[in-house]
């Protein structure tokens, strides 16, 4: 009986049945990794971390790979994997809130509909971007020169999705064509066969019936460079 109690003990402490992992090292890791990942954010990043329990039955651990899934948020309520990599290791996810806190953009005063967006259109507001829609907009540069897909009260956060970029390029308008190289350029005509904002590919049927792509410029003209 001595015996058959000794070895389930055994196999019981092999298995990490009384083990414990101290919550520490685990944090650091996914500090460590997190860090790197959100120093690109805008503002002022912190992480809030889960811990482990207490009476975690963990085998102990020094070696720890830590991931996020494709396509895991950049910020707000998430979780990473963390995986011991040693021997008889063991795999958990720990909650974490990456917390952004930065200036976003708002309607300065009421927008129209199709009207175009200047500097004076827009305005800052400091805010935790994780409680913020998606897409909501940091740089005045992502809004000014575009156009107002609805009507925008004062104060509105601005998104992505509710602006427009202004067409360079309307399908059936008459465009040029440059295409230019080292030491030519030739000039053709033709007509958009897509809508493109400049800096877009455009697609053009020339007088003569070819098809060609080019990047969309202002004042009517499709640039393809050799």
């Amino acid at each position: 009986m001595k015996k058959l109690a000794a070895l389930c003990l055994t196999l019981l402490l092999s298995f990490g049945a009384f083990g414990y992992q101290d919550p520490i090292p685990v944090k650091k890791a996914v500090e460590d990794f997190l860090l790197p990942q959100t120093k690109d954010l805008p503002g002022r990043v912190s992480l809030s971390i889960g811990g482990l329990s207490p009476n975690n039955n963990l085998a102990p651990c020094a070696a720890f790979d830590v991931s996020q899934a494709p396509g895991a948020k950049a910020w707000g309520r998430t979780s990473v994997r963390v995986r011991c990599t040693q021997e008889r290791g063991w795999t958990i996810f720990v909650p974490v809130h990456i917390k952004v806190a930065a200036n976003y953009l708002v309607a300065a005063r009421p927008l129209s509909q199709g009207q175009a967006i200047n500097d004076e259109d827009v305005g800052f507001q400091t805010g935790e971007l994780s409680e913020l829609p998606n897409g909501i907009l940091t740089d005045p540069r992502q809004a000014v020169g575009r156009t107002a897909a609805m009507q925008i009260p004062a104060g509105r956060p601005l998104r992505s999705d509710m602006l427009r970029q202004v067409l360079a390029i309307q399908q059936g308008q008459n465009v040029k064509v440059i295409s230019q190289g080292a030491g030519f350029q030739v000039a053709n005509e033709g007509k958009a066969l897509n809508n493109a904002a400049e800096g877009q590919v455009a697609q053009v049927r020339l007088n003569n019936g070819q098809i060609v792509s080019g990047i969309a410029r202002r004042n009517g003209q499709v640039e393809i460079a050799f």
